[in-house]
C-alpha cells in the first residue's frame, strides 16, 4: 500500500510539475502576444495616416493584412487559458486591463429580475426581504426587422344624407412606390455611407424573408435623388454663401456605356467649415460630378463665387484666380507631402529639416485652433512668420546647390512657386494652414470606392454627388444620417419649395 502511494504521489509531482511548466510557457507566450498586439496597432495607426493621398494600393492591402492579424492575436488571447485557469492552476498574470466605459445612457434597457429558486426561507419558511441589489448589464443586439405599415382610410356616408367622406390618402415619399421614408434612407445610408452594393442589401433582405429586386431599389435611389434635389440646391447656395471655401477632387471609376469597360470620372468637392476660426456657423459640403478632370467644371462650379479658395495648386483653378473675385490660398500639407515622399525612400538633410520646420508651423496651430481670427492673427504674426521667411531664404539657397533634374529640386519648387499662396494664411486669421477639411470630406469616397470599385454611369456619379453632400453634411453636424434623412423624406413630397431650408440639418430638431 505505501509503494503505491509513493508512485501516486510521485505521478501527482510530475504532474503538477508539467502543470507549472506549460504554465509558465502560456504566460510568457500571452505576455508575448499583448507586446504584439501593441506593436501592431501602433503600427497600422501609423499607416493608416499615411494611406490617404497614396498611388499605391499596396499600402491598403498591408493595412488590412495587418489588421487581420491584430484580429487573430485578440482572438487568440482570449482563447489561451480558460481551462487551466477554471482549475485554479494558473497564477494570476499582472497587465493593464483597459477601463471599461459606461454603456450609453440613451440606449432603451429591458430589465430583467433574477429571484432565487425558493419562494420562501428553505430554513425556517419565513419571506424574504430585499437588502439591496447587485446590478449588472450587457450590450445586446437586436438584428433590423422589417414591417408592414398598413393604412386603412374607412370610407363613411352620413345617416340622414347621402353626404360622404373620406380621409386623404397619406402622401409618399416616392409616387406609387410601397418604399417608406425609413427603408429608404437605410438604403441610402448603407449604399453612400456604409457602402454596401445594392445587391449585397437584397441578399440581407433575403435572409429576413424579404425579396427584394435590384431593379426596384435602383429605381427608389433614383427617386430619392430627384426628391433631394431642391435640398441640393439650398445646401449649394448655403455653402457658396461663405467667405472661404476649401476645395478637392478625387478620381472615381465610371463604367462607359457599350464596352464594358470603365473610364475615369472625378468627384469635387467644397466645404465650408470655419471652426478652426471660432466661427459657430454651421459646416457643410457640396459634391459635384463631371465626367472628366477638365478645369471648365470648377471653373462653372464657382463663377458666381467671391472668398478666400483653398486648394491645391490644380491649373484649372488658375482663371478662377485671374478674375480678381476669388483669392487664392495653398496647402502646407500638399507641399510637406513632397518632402515627405522623399524622406521615406531616402532621408537627407533638406528633408529631415524641412519637416521639421513645417512640423514646428502645425504645432503653433495647434495651440490657437477654435480662437478668433484676430488672436490667430496675432499668433502667426509672431511665431509663424519668422520661422516661414527664414525657411524661404533658406530653401533659394538649397536649390543653388541641388540639380534642377532632382526630386529634391522639384519639392523646393514646388512650394517657392506657391509662396505667395502657402503664406497667405499668416495674414488673414479666418484661413488655415491647409486645405485638409475638404479631403476629410473625399474619404468616404475612397472607402466606397474599395467596395463598389466603380459607378454604373454618369448619371450615378451625379446621384452620389448629391448623396455625399447630404450625408457628409450631416455627419459634419453630429446627426444621426438615418434618423434625420427618415425625418426629410417624410415631409420633403409636400414641402413647399421656397421654404425647403428649414430642412437642412442645423435648422432640423429630432
Amino acid at each position: 500500500m505505501l509503494s503505491a502511494q509513493f508512485a501516486a504521489n510521485a505521478a501527482l509531482t510530475v504532474e503538477r510539475d508539467a502543470f507549472k511548466k506549460d504554465n509558465a510557457e502560456l504566460r510568457l507566450s500571452k505576455i508575448s502576444d499583448s507586446e504584439e498586439i501593441k506593436r501592431l496597432s501602433l503600427l497600422i495607426a501609423k499607416l493608416k495616416r499615411m494611406v490617404f493621398g497614396q498611388k499605391s494600393e499596396k499600402l491598403s492591402i498591408q493595412i488590412a493584412q495587418l489588421e487581420l492579424e491584430l484580429e487573430e492575436l485578440h482572438i487568440t488571447q482570449g482563447l489561451k487559458l480558460p481551462a487551466m485557469d477554471v482549475a485554479g492552476l494558473i497564477e494570476p498574470v499582472e497587465r493593464s486591463v483597459p477601463k471599461r466605459r459606461p454603456l450609453p445612457e440613451h440606449l432603451p434597457r429591458d430589465i430583467h429580475t433574477h429571484m432565487p429558486a425558493e419562494a420562501a426561507c428553505p430554513d425556517c419558511g419565513g419571506d424574504w426581504k430585499i437588502l439591496g441589489e447587485d446590478v449588472s448589464e450587457i450590450l445586446e443586439y437586436i438584428p433590423a426587422s422589417y414591417r408592414v405599415v398598413r393604412h386603412v382610410r374607412p370610407r363613411l356616408t352620413c345617416a340622414c344624407c347621402d353626404r360622404m367622406a373620406q380621409a386623404p390618402a397619406p402622401s409618399r415619399p416616392i409616387a406609387r412606390s410601397y418604399f417608406g421614408p425609413g427603408l429608404i434612407s437605410h438604403v441610402i445610408v448603407s449604399k453612400y455611407m456604409d457602402h454596401t452594393p445594392i445587391y449585397r442589401q437584397c441578399q440581407q433582405a433575403a435572409r429576413e424573408g424579404v425579396e427584394l429586386s435590384e431593379s426596384t431599389v435602383g429605381d427608389v435611389v433614383g427617386g430619392a435623388h430627384q426628391l433631394l434635389r431642391p435640398l441640393m440646391d439650398a445646401l449649394q447656395r448655403y455653402v457658396f454663401s461663405a467667405s472661404k471655401l476649401y476645395a478637392d477632387d478625387t478620381p472615381i471609376d465610371v463604367l462607359a456605356p457599350g464596352n464594358g469597360k470603365t473610364k475615369q470620372g472625378r468627384l469635387w468637392v467644397y466645404t465650408r467649415d470655419d471652426r478652426p476660426a471660432g466661427d459657430t456657423s454651421a459646416p457643410a459640403v457640396w459634391f459635384r460630378y463631371s465626367p472628366d478632370r477638365k478645369g471648365i467644371h470648377p471653373q462653372a462650379h464657382l463663377k458666381d463665387y467671391a472668398g478666400v479658395l483653398q486648394a491645391d495648386a490644380y491649373a484649372g483653378y488658375n482663371p478662377i484666380y485671374e478674375s480678381g473675385h476669388v483669392l487664392e490660398a495653398a496647402c502646407w500639407a500638399h507641399a510637406r507631402r513632397k518632402f515627405y515622399d522623399i524622406h521615406v525612400a531616402q532621408p537627407t538633410p533638406i528633408t529631415t529639416y524641412m519637416l521639421a520646420q513645417i512640423g514646428d508651423l502645425y504645432k503653433i496651430e495647434a495651440g490657437i485652433r477654435g480662437s478668433p481670427p484676430g488672436r490667430r492673427h496675432e499668433v502667426r504674426q509672431e511665431y509663424s512668420k519668422p520661422i516661414i521667411e527664414a525657411l524661404h531664404v533658406w530653401l533659394n539657397e538649397q536649390l543653388l546647390t541641388l540639380s534642377r533634374k532632382s526630386v529634391t529640386a522639384e519639392a523646393i519648387g514646388y512650394a517657392t512657386n506657391q509662396w505667395q499662396a502657402l503664406t497667405r494664411y499668416l495674414d488673414d486669421g479666418r484661413i488655415e494652414i491647409d486645405n485638409n477639411a475638404a479631403e476629410r470630406a473625399l474619404r468616404t469616397v475612397a472607402l466606397g470606392r474599395k467596395n463598389y470599385l466603380f459607378l454604373g454611369s454618369d448619371a450615378g456619379g451625379e446621384r452620389a454627388a448629391t448623396m455625399y453632400s447630404l450625408l457628409g453634411t450631416v455627419k459634419l453636424n453630429g446627426m444621426n444620417p438615418e434618423t434625420y434623412l427618415r425625418h426629410v423624406l417624410s415631409v420633403i413630397a409636400d414641402y413647399p419649395v421656397n421654404r425647403v431650408d428649414e430642412l437642412l440639418p442645423w435648422n432640423v430638431s429630432l
